[in-house]
Order: structure tokens, then sequence, then C-alpha cells
């Protein structure tokens, strides 16, 4: 009956340890995201809300209120996994506290038990008599085997204790921290909703005035938006004649509308797009600080209901006189003057095509070899909205990527 209870024991020690480790690393992952999401309004607030007097249009303050809202909301989302995770370890901390809180108890009455059996027969005189009692002396030596047994259990017992008490100490301490930290959690949450209340207040005055002239609101999106396709029809255009002249150069031999589809590749180019697809999630921001302020394809706008966007890639917002730079190596394929957007900045990455939109004092020209992280131009500055924005795309041969797919922790 012993043996199966520890043997339970044991399991149950293992299972609390393994279940501690994966919480414990969950709480890790958790608390490196609850600081990303805090980095990310830092820089919210540094990019888009520099000075709160700077003149902003009604619709662009509901843009920039409803990116720092988003964060916020985030942030309290984040911070309540994290406490109710912490309460589930404080609670799974009290279970195995209790449990070996009765071990000790065990340990200590079979301690006692022993103690006293040793205290009965603790003279020489008896040890002796217990030995002279042997009726032979295979029966001796038993008992002088027994009587160190004895001994070495009661020593093992003792030492049982002395760790069991250390553990349950430890779980205690722990304990102790992990209640402060949830305190901690907690009390930050109360300030970041204070915020978030205050924000969203903000926001529907705003949104208020919004809704008083929507129509011209909803003229100005779409006016963006029309613009918006028509640099999406030259891009797009470009690439297809990209890929048609490598595929003549090449002598590839295929249908029309394959010829305009695939790059023809050489063995250094597909081994560049190999790496290049190695490296999908892990590649460097195109910009050292930055916030996406416009994600990756189809969005309705947070205010008006019946007006939707799209965005061919991502929109970044640095700080003024930022540096783009190139994501990975490659060479530089073409770089297009774009009305109403300065330049743009296309790298062929093998059947991969970044391109960097939006961009001033360019560092590079066609045909040039560049590296990882090499500055390539400077993202303009927009002197009426105060605002720096890279636009930044990815295609595999003509194909659009999501640029968050491709870049670390986008």
């Amino acid at each position: 009956m012993k043996k199966t209870t520890s043997y339970i024991i044991v399991l149950f020690c293992i299972f609390m340890a393994f279940s501690a480790t994966a919480q414990s690393k969950k709480q890790q992952e958790l608390e490196a995201r609850r600081q990303a999401i805090l980095q990310e309004i830092k820089q919210i607030n540094s990019l888009l809300f520099k000075t709160q007097g700077e003149k902003k249009s009604v619709l662009a303050e509901v843009e920039d209120l409803d990116q720092r809202i988003s964060s916020r909301q985030n942030l309290i989302r984040v911070t309540n996994q994290q406490a109710n995770l912490l309460t589930r370890e404080i609670n799974s901390n009290l279970t195995t506290i209790d449990q070996l809180r009765g071990e000790l108890t065990t340990l200590r009455e079979d301690y006692a038990s022993m103690i006293n059996k040793s205290y009965k027969s603790k003279s020489d005189q008896s040890r002796v008599m217990f030995l002279f009692s042997s009726e032979n002396f295979l029966q001796a030596y038993k008992r002088i085997q027994y009587m160190k047994q004895y001994t070495k259990h009661r020593k093992k017992q003792g030492e049982s204790i002395k760790a069991k008490t250390a553990e349950l100490q430890l779980l205690n301490k722990s304990l102790i921290q992990q209640k402060k930290d949830k305190d901690v959690l907690i009390a930050e949450n109360r300030i970041a909703k204070k915020k978030l209340d205050e924000e969203k207040r903000n926001q529907e005055a705003l949104v208020t005035s919004l809704k008083k002239d929507e129509g011209k609101f909803a003229g100005q999106i779409r006016t963006r938006q029309k613009e918006a396709n028509r640099i999406d029809r030259e891009i797009d255009k470009i690439i297809k004649e990209a890929i048609i002249a490598s595929n003549k150069k090449s002598g590839k031999t295929t249908t029309v509308k394959k010829s305009s589809e695939t790059f023809a590749l050489t063995a250094e180019a597909k081994a560049l797009a190999k790496n290049f697809t190695s490296n999908k999630g892990k590649l460097p921001w195109p910009t050292e600080k930055g916030v996406v302020v416009k994600r990756f394809g189809t969005t309705r706008h947070p205010q008006l209901a019946n007006i939707s966007t799209y965005c061919s890639g991502v929109e970044i917002a640095t700080e003024k006189n930022s540096k783009a730079r190139s994501v990975f190596e490659g060479e530089v394929l073409k770089i297009q003057k774009i009305k109403g957007a300065n330049n743009a900045i296309y790298i062929q990455h093998g059947s991969y095509i970044t391109i960097y939109q939006n961009i001033v004092n360019i560092k590079v020209k066609r045909g040039d070899k560049v590296t990882t992280k090499q500055e390539i131009g400077t993202v303009f500055t927009n002197a009426g909205t105060g605002k720096t924005v890279l636009k930044f795309l990815v295609y595999q041969n003509d194909k659009k990527m999501n640029p968050s797919d491709w870049v670390f922790r986008m």
C-alpha cells in the first residue's frame, strides 16, 4: 500500500513539475508579447502623436486614435491572459503545497515513531542482548543487517524531511512572488483601461464630427484608394515586363500568359530565392524603427462602416529622416518615379521582389548588388501631415504577398 502511495506521489510531482514548466514558458511568451505591445504604443505616441498641438484633419485624428486604441486593447487582453495564467499557477502551487504538507506530516509521524523505538532500544546492553538472543549465527547476522538498515532508513527519513521542508519553503516564496506579480499586472491593467476609456471618449467626440460630414470624408478615402490602385497597376505592369524580359533573355519558350507570370532563373538566382524562402518570418524591418499603420489586404474603415480599403503591402510610420533599407540581399531591378508618391525602389531576390515606396535621396542605382539592411534611401516626410510613411511590398513572381508573413514580428 505504501509503495503504491509513493508511486502516485512521484507521478503527481512529475506532472506538477511538467505543468509548471509549461506554464512558465507560456508566461514568458506572454510577457514578451506584452513588452512588444508597450513598445508599439510608445512608438505610436512618438510617431503619430508627436505634439498635442499638431494640426490634423478629423479623419487623420480618428485613424491615428484607432491605432492607439487597438494597441491598448491588445495590451489589456494580453495582460488579462497573464493574470489568468498566474491565477492558475497560484492555484497549482496551493495544491502542491497542500500535498507537500500532507507528505511532511506523514514523514514526521513515521520519523517520530522510529525515534521512539530507537530510544527504547538505544542502550548498548539492549543491542547486545538482541544479538545474543539469536538462535544461530545466521539469525545474528540478519539482526546486525537489520540494525544497519534501520539506522540508514532513519537517516534517509531525516534527509527527506529536510528536503520536503526546503521544497515547501521554496514554493511558499514562489507563491508570494506570484501574488505580487499578479497585483502589479492588475494595477497596470486598471491604468490601461482608464487610458483606453479616455481615448474612446476622445474618439467618440471626433467620430460625431466625422459623421456630420461623412460624405466628404468618404470621398477623401475613395480618392486615396483610387490613387493607390493606379500605382498598384503601374507596379504590376513593371513586374510583368521584367518577367517577360527575363524569360526572353534566357531563351525560355512558353505560352504568352506563362511568360509574364514566372521568372526564368539561373542556378544562382534559384539559390537566392530558396534562401529568401527559408527566411520567411525572419526578415528585418525595412526601417530601423516604425509601426504598421495600414496592413495588407482589404479592411473596413473602423468608423465609416460602408467604406473598405485595400492595401497591396504594408504602410509603416517611422521617424523623420529615417532610412529605408533592403530586407535581404539582392539586385536593384528598377527605380520608379511615381507621381504623387516620390520614388519606388525594386529589389530582386531570385523569384521574389521587395518594393520600397515613398523614397527620396536614393543611395542605389539599377543593377547594384545590395546586402541585408543596406540603406537604399530616405523615407519622405509629408510637410502637410508631418508623417513619414514607407509603403513596403513583397512579390513572388507576379503575385502579391503579405509582408507581415515575411518580416520578423510585423
